[in-house]
């Protein structure tokens, strides 16, 4: 068998033992102090980062947190709410369920209006979510110019 040559990149095929910094090596000795790929970075090393503590105690932060939640929680409480009440009105309320609108009983009407309440409010949230991007942006960038 024939031992690698140092520095030849194609004499490690078939060798007993690895050939060191060869351009399949994971780990190229040699190369100890380059510079790592900013998502290899820790957050002390990362250059041009944001200070999040101080964004965290600004106040149009919590007024943005807080708007947030103002939105959120009252539409995740109708959501439930709403899903929820097509089985306790048909078990709780069957004769009710089963009258006729038209061609169909209006547990079925209910059902598919459960589709149009979910876009509903996705679209609603969708048009809420960029405004609480555009206020975000606007603290990140009075962050950037003080």
């Amino acid at each position: 068998m024939v031992s690698p040559k140092p520095g030849d990149p194609t004499s490690f095929v078939g060798a007993p033992i690895p050939v060191l910094a060869s351009p399949t090596d994971l780990s190229p000795a040699g190369l100890l102090d380059r510079t790592e790929p900013s998502h290899e970075l820790t957050a002390a090393e990362e250059t041009g980062g944001v200070d999040w503590d101080r964004i965290a105690a600004l106040p149009e932060f919590k007024g943005l947190l807080h708007r947030k939640a103002r939105f959120i929680a009252p539409a995740s409480i109708l959501f439930l709410v709403y899903y929820f009440a097509l089985p306790a009105l048909v078990g709780y309320a069957r004769p009710f369920m089963e009258r006729r609108v038209g061609p169909v009983n209006l547990a079925y009407l209910f059902a598919l209006s459960q589709f149009f309440m979910a876009w509903t409010l996705a679209a609603l949230y969708v048009r809420a979510a960029g405004v609480f991007d555009r206020d975000a942006k606007a603290i990140l960038d009075g962050i950037h110019r003080t």
